[in-house]
């Protein structure tokens, strides 16, 4: 009866933050069908290889990890080929979901600094995650989380001066 409960939590938690992670890989791999390809991955992953006495509260972080060690594995295998999407209706998506030009744009800025920069900023700013989520899914301490979102955002500032 007591896995039973903690399995209905778990499942709770995995619905309650899909929008989340599939936001979280589209931000990562420009493409929508392939970052819910990817979330449906990282929890089947996840539901095969979670113990049986995981902590309802890491849940939300395992998930997170194994969705940016997929969309990593993706972009650095070149399966990733930033196709646009044009025609999906996304209508039934939260409230909390970006446009999608809205996303293209924030991509386009976020290309233009170091990958573990634009991470770690786009997991605070774009995820809402805190630095200690962040430091656990990229396995970094806080202060180095902390330091690369500030080191982003003044290389970002300077962009956006000189143009």
């Amino acid at each position: 009866m007591f896995w039973k409960r903690k399995r209905n939590n778990v499942s709770r938690i995995i619905e309650d933050n899909l929008d989340y992670l599939v936001r979280f890989a589209y931000f990562r791999l420009g493409n929508l069908m392939e970052a819910e390809d990817l979330v449906y991955d990282a929890i089947l992953r996840f539901l095969e290889k979670a113990p049986v006495d995981i902590n309802p509260e890491s849940v939300r972080l395992y998930l997170f990890r194994i969705v940016h060690n997929l969309c990593h594995d993706a972009t650095r295998t070149g399966r990733n080929d930033r196709v646009p999407i044009d025609g999906i209706d996304v209508e039934d998506r939260t409230t909390d979901t970006l446009d999608l030009e809205d996303a293209d744009r924030i991509n386009a800025c976020l290309d233009r600094i170091p990958q573990r920069e634009a991470d770690v900023i786009r997991m605070n700013v774009v995820d809402n995650l805190s630095f200690v989520e962040i430091s656990e899914i990229l396995s970094i301490p806080r202060t180095t989380a902390q330091s690369r979102y500030k080191s982003g955002m003044d290389k970002l500032r300077k962009l956006f001066i000189n143009k």
